[in-house]
């Protein structure tokens, strides 16, 4: 008896540790071009969400972790839906809206104040009171108090007292609105410290990135479609393999920057290279059947200039026809041509569409981000660069020659290497590349890129 009053205590406490770490969540729906983002981005105090007079630039629904009043919860950005679309992106909208209502424990309904009801806000009205999920109606665009006469005409719509706020400008009742929803959250939750590793998935338009994302997720968490730009925001998906957590970041495809045009795209493409720069791995996707371009080569470039691990997904291998035992080992020697400069980056030759190797993806990022985050004794480092230096001295440049005095290793991801020398002037590119290419031999360092700079000191 004893035993089993001991073992419900423990359920108990167990049961409370989960509740006290669980973030509740909201959902923000509504018709497009109401507001969402804006609001989304009122409660962040940043430009998180892309914002646009264009209707249905959200697409896929959008999680951020917020605070109101010590309260924190998580809040979902959905993309305006209009019920009885049969667009093909609409319908895709719709069905990640309803999913974001499933998961949350509570729903802002946003309606435009300036427009007044809408006979959509009546069929997603009706929808949201089928989900049995509290829901609160919030009219927004209402900037200045000769416009708050418009709340009342929502009230047809039969979902309780409408709260009339103005995202835009963040007054009005933003803060009752946040009240309201905040009312039954608690403060204390506690926070997990946070070890995943951020798999940045990127590359150009149309390479199959979303694709890869729903295969890696086994659901259509994000929106694909054959027209190239489907995805605009970056989605972030948390996923577990072999009990180890990853959050993996779809991104919009990143075109030539005299092709994309300012607005959306343009916010979508800066969105997507700053997750390169937030990631601790980026997978760049290429099309099998288009091969590398010059574009994926500026993409490189820009992980390597974040300093981030990097990982080479061959996507679509499924379409490659007639393939021998040695068809990969030549695509291997096209890529090294190409891209000489990604020579120390894993490649992968993987099919979205049949699964094919995917879960290398995750194999790769654990070994990828214990390379960018290795460390090398100095005992160790300054054996290797004594011998190297041996082996290969530096040529004379006027008379003078490079003398490395020291070497140490000052950071991680991506590993950086200080080398202390008599004329940091002598230290030319070539010879930094070779001393580069003798670490990798010596330490591995695959996936990772090296940062190697000088500091002059005098010889005694």
């Amino acid at each position: 008896m004893k035993k089993d009053v001991t073992v419900c205590y423990i359920f108990l406490f167990l049961c409370y540790t989960c509740l006290m770490e669980r973030k509740p969540t909201v959902a923000i729906v509504g018709r497009p071009n109401v507001g969402k983002s804006t609001f989304v981005n009122r409660l962040l105090g940043s430009r998180n969400s892309i914002v646009d007079d264009q209707p249905g630039v959200t697409r896929d629904r959008i999680y951020f972790d917020v605070e109101w009043q010590n309260k924190p919860f998580t809040v979902i950005d959905t993309g305006g839906i209009v019920p009885g679309d049969e667009d093909e992106i609409m319908i895709s909208i719709f069905d990640q809206a309803r999913i974001a209502c499933d998961e949350a424990d509570k729903i802002i309904f946003l309606v435009d104040g300036k427009d007044g009801v809408n006979p959509v806000d009546y069929d997603i009205a009706n929808i949201l009171r089928q989900s049995g999920k509290p829901v609160i109606l919030a009219v927004n665009k209402l900037d200045n108090p000769e416009s708050l006469y418009m709340i009342n005409d929502f009230y047809s719509l039969a979902l309780g007292d409408p709260v009339g706020i103005s995202a835009l400008h963040g007054s009005g009742g933003v803060g009752d609105l946040l009240d309201l929803v905040t009312e039954d959250f608690s403060d204390d939750i506690v926070e997990q410290e946070d070890d995943t590793i951020r798999i940045a998935i990127v590359g150009r338009p149309n390479a199959g990135k979303s694709s890869i994302v729903n295969s890696l997720l086994n659901e259509n968490r994000v929106i694909v479609s054959d027209v190239s730009g489907t995805t605009r925001d970056s989605i972030d998906s948390r996923i577990t393999y072999k009990d180890n957590e990853f959050i993996i970041v779809d991104t919009a495809g990143i075109r030539k920057k005299a092709k994309v045009e300012y607005g959306v795209e343009k916010f979508a493409v800066d969105r997507a290279i700053r997750s390169i720069k937030d990631c601790n791995v980026a997978l760049l996707v290429i099309d099998a059947k288009e091969g590398i371009s010059d574009q994926d080569k500026k993409i490189a470039s820009i992980i390597l200039e974040a300093g981030k691990g990097i990982i080479i997904a061959v996507n679509k291998w499924d379409l490659i026809e007639d393939k021998k035992a040695n068809t990969m080992n030549q695509f291997d020697k096209k890529l090294s041509a190409e891209i000489p400069f990604l020579e120390f980056a894993p490649k992968i030759y993987i099919s979205a569409l049949t699964r094919q190797r995917l879960p290398q993806i995750f194999e790769k990022a654990q070994e990828v981000y214990a390379q960018c985050t290795k460390r090398v004794s100095t005992g160790l480092l300054n054996k290797v660069m004594k011998e190297l230096y041996a082996l290969n001295p530096p040529a004379t440049v006027k008379g003078k020659r490079l003398k490395i005095l020291y070497t140490t290793q000052s950071g991680v991801c991506p590993p950086t290497f200080v080398i202390f020398a008599n004329n940091a002037d002598l230290l030319k590119d070539h010879y930094k590349r070779y001393i580069e290419n003798k670490l990798r031999e010596a330490f591995g360092f695959f996936g990772s890129p090296i940062r190697i700079a000088v500091r002059e000191r005098s010889e005694k």
